[in-house]
């Protein structure tokens, strides 16, 4: 058997006080020396990874509205293309940079609108990842580590969530792939060029979900000054190119957009000032660390008075969150075996070169995967477990090398080490070159294997661990999981054991009666029925330990895939996996698995705000209480615990509030409403702040009926809010508020200005949220709307007709 993953080389030595020579790519890992089996077996995971991506993508709708009605914008006007203008007459901006929208945009514009030519971009993109981080792998670890590789990722169920879903997380993924394999190739030969592209596509990073993308700059950029074999100084320079690269690559759009008077751009959503930078910086930035996001709904409470870490949008932080019951089934199915393959593999690296490249590897995704994750576990601010997705290609990438580390090490034949003569047996001749058994060796080998079997080990229970979590969902596979990895691991351990006991006879006259050069396995004296029984099991229970270990997050995946998601937070696997939101958007379940009501809101059975006593629930009465007397309750609405002018709705435990959120039993629709199963309540999520309405055929035809002869046919506080009745109509609605309804756009005189000139035919009533802090410009819209125009319903929702305000 032709061996074709032998350990990466390490890289030529030079003359004494010169930097070694760059190492060359191992021959076995170029395309032309791969195995026969590796290129159909590459083809076999892309279609497979394909398949699970993209079939039935069309049910899911919109999937995040918000989104999707800025995609519609783009593919409407270039100028809310370049913005990312929730709108296509360019109000405001989606509360993130837009790169991601650029490519949603433009299919939309080759194929029409629709969900599933939003989508497929975002599934191509999933795909695509999961071929560059084999690509990646396999350059120093062979195509078997890059197969497995590209698998876990592929199978990791908030992966199979985001790359069917149109958030920003799909396309930063694959860049940050992109990048990594930037930098391997750039640490291959001190390549100027590769790192400059790393620094590239790092800041394109930016460019779609802002300072996530840098989280990886530190773990790039010190494997490179490790590795990277030429001098200190040089390195160093390298570094500094990249660094502008990035700076130039993220800061051309971001220096457009501030440079350009706010007369002639939309305003900046998420931020309080009309500025990208407050953006960058605060509610995108530092404040998802600390907490303090001014204009947030929920986060960790870490930067507020009497924040205690974690919210209804967070989870409580911690270094165990990762596996808590919301991020848990997202993310965490193989993320204990992934930190013990790390420290394995760096174990088996031992006192390496500088340039070694299994180290490099190994610190590159096992940097990304620890600060990452760390930030992730302890950040503050407004954290979704759907963000864990940007860990799974470090988790994909720590498993296959790990794995393929101590499969050679414990395959690989025992040494026989040269040595001085030595009698084969006492008062016999010395024989020349007789070898003697490297017990070392044994031993690396011994250990190699029994941690594979505890890291499997780990894996069948943690994966029994996490389906208990589910246990109504086929308790079988709970039980099978656990019993097949348990019996697996000890087979794998008991052939470890017995390959020692075989290989253990002390010194031999000829290494080539003790080791079998194709197995590795022992053939000394009385190893002969004992390594076959090992030769015939290891295969079998190589195998079974791959199907087990992938058996949990395959399943939650294909689960995700076969159910549709819309709404804001999306969440992978079956209900009661955790999460927020789940199949169907907010309307699916709550933080925890729960029933569908917020801790503590106001008006619930928890809360303590008080209706309001403005018309509609929207008037300048009723102060609310905020919700603050129970622990994890959110802030109260303008005006207490109504939204301006939602429509009525019931709670689950009491009455109506009149045009507004229910007054006593939490949201309308526990289980999701009225809306196709797996869509989300019909009314949208939490007044319109989580998931989009979705109008009546009545509505529509009013909305649209002389769209020509105004700017917007209608303007409703929050985004989500807006974009239900901007995709159903296909006209501008303008999202009062942004996002969460807190930001000054437009102001009280800039929309009476509006109205006054004729450009906003309709106020819709329903939306928005109670920010922390941010502006109240929303409230005082909504009360002078109510106090100035008539009101009137339509298919339950109150719609006042601005057109009576038009001024000459």
């Amino acid at each position: 058997m032709n061996r074709t993953e032998s350990l990466p080389t390490a890289p030529t030595a030079g003359p004494p006080g010169t930097e070694p020579a760059p190492a060359p790519v191992p021959e076995e890992t170029r395309t032309g020396r791969d195995p026969r089996w590796a290129r159909p077996a590459l083809a076999g995971l892309l279609v497979a990874t394909a398949l699970l991506y993209l079939w039935g993508l069309g049910a899911s709708g919109w999937a995040n509205a918000f989104y999707s009605a800025a995609v519609q914008a783009g593919s409407q006007s270039w100028t809310a293309f370049f913005y990312g203008s929730s709108d296509a007459a360019n109000s405001i901006t989606v509360d993130k940079t837009p790169a991601s929208l650029w490519l949603m945009a433009l299919s939309v514009r080759i194929f029409g609108l629709s969900g599933w030519s939003i989508l497929v971009p975002q599934a191509l993109l999933g795909v695509a990842s999961v071929g560059v981080l084999y690509a990646t792998v396999r350059r120093w670890y062979g195509p078997a580590a890059g197969l497995l590789a590209g698998a876990v990722l592929a199978l990791t169920p908030v992966a199979t969530l985001m790359f069917r879903f149109n958030n920003p997380d799909a396309l930063l993924v694959f860049l940050l792939v992109a990048a990594a394999y930037a930098t391997v190739r750039a640490v291959e030969t001190a390549s100027t060029r590769w790192i400059v592209l790393t620094g590239v596509l790092v800041g394109f990073g930016f460019l779609t979900k802002m300072l996530q993308a840098f989280l990886v700059i530190p773990v790039f950029a010190g494997v490179y000054l490790l590795a990277a074999p030429t001098g200190l100084g040089r390195r160093i320079r390298q570094l500094l190119l990249a660094g502008l690269a990035v700076v130039v690559s993220a800061g051309w759009w971001v220096a457009i957009v501030e440079l350009a008077p706010a007369s002639a751009r939309p305003y900046i959503g998420g931020s309080q000032n009309n500025s990208i930078l407050e953006l960058t910086l605060g509610y995108n930035g530092l404040g998802r660390i600390t907490g303090d996001e001014v204009g947030s709904v929920g986060g960790g409470g870490g930067g507020r008075p009497g924040g205690g870490g974690g919210g209804p949008f967070s989870g409580q932080t911690g270094l165990l969150r990762m596996f808590d019951t919301e991020v848990g089934g997202q993310i965490s199915w193989l993320l204990p075996a992934a930190l013990i393959l790390l420290v394995a593999g760096l174990w088996l690296a031992g006192r390496a070169p500088r340039t070694d490249r299994t180290r490099a590897g190994l610190l590159l995704w096992g940097g990304w995967l620890l600060i990452t994750g760390l930030i992730f576990s302890f950040m503050s601010g407004i954290f979704h477990a759907y963000y864990t997705v940007a860990l799974a290609p470090a988790v994909g990438a720590l498993a296959g090398i790990g794995v393929t580390l101590l499969w050679r090490a414990r395959s690989a034949p025992v040494e026989a080490v040269a040595a001085a003569p030595v009698p084969a047996v006492a008062d016999a001749p010395v024989v020349v070159g007789a070898s003697v058994v490297a017990a070392p060796g044994r031993r690396r080998a011994l250990v190699a294997t029994l941690v594979l079997a505890g890291t499997l080990a780990v894996t069948a229970w943690w994966s029994w661990h996490l389906l208990g979590r589910t246990a109504d969902w086929h308790p079988w596979l709970r039980s099978t999981i656990l019993a097949v990895g348990l019996t697996t691991a000890a087979l794998l351990a008991t052939s470890a054991v017995i390959k020692e006991f075989a290989s253990g006879n002390g010194v031999q006259s000829d290494a080539n009666s003790l080791v079998d050069s194709e197995t590795g396995v022992a053939a000394g004296p009385g190893a002969g029925f004992a390594g076959r029984v090992v030769r015939w099991v290891v295969p079998v229970v190589s195998v079974a330990g791959i199907a087990v270990a992938l058996a949990g997050p395959a399943a939650y995946g294909m689960q995700t895939a076969a159910t549709p998601h819309s709404g804001s937070i999306p969440s992978a696997g079956p209900a009661g996996a955790g999460g927020f939101g789940g199949p169907g958007g907010p309307g699916g379940r709550m933080p925890g698995g729960g029933n569908g009501q917020f801790p503590g809101f106001p008006g619930g059975p928890n809360g303590t705000g008080s209706d309001g006593t403005g018309s509609d629930g929207s008037g300048p009465g009723g102060t609310g209480q905020d919700g603050g007397a129970n622990a994890g309750g959110f802030p109260g609405f303008p005006g207490g615990g109504s939204a301006p002018g939602a429509p009525g709705g019931t709670g689950q435990d009491g009455g109506t509030a009149p045009g507004g959120i229910p007054g006593q039993g939490g949201f309308p629709g526990q289980d999701g409403g009225t809306g196709q199963e797996g869509r989300g309540q019909r009314g949208g999520g939490m007044g319109g702040l989580l998931d989009a309405r979705e109008p009546s055929a009545e509505m529509t035809a009013l909305l649209t009926a002389d769209a020509d002869d105004y700017t917007w046919v209608a303007a409703t506080i929050g985004s989500n809010n807006a974009s239900g009745y901007q995709l159903a109509t296909g006209r501008p609605v303008m999202p009062i508020g942004g996002f969460n309804g807190s930001d000054p756009s437009p102001t009280l005189a800039q929309f009476q200005r509006y109205v006054a000139d004729g450009r906003i035919h309709y106020f819709l009533g329903g939306g928005g949220f109670r920010a922390d802090g941010g502006s109240n410009a929303s409230a005082e819209i909504a009360a002078w709307v109510t106090e100035t125009f008539t009101a009137t319903t339509v298919d339950g929702v109150t719609v006042y007709d601005l057109s009576s305000g038009k001024q000459g």
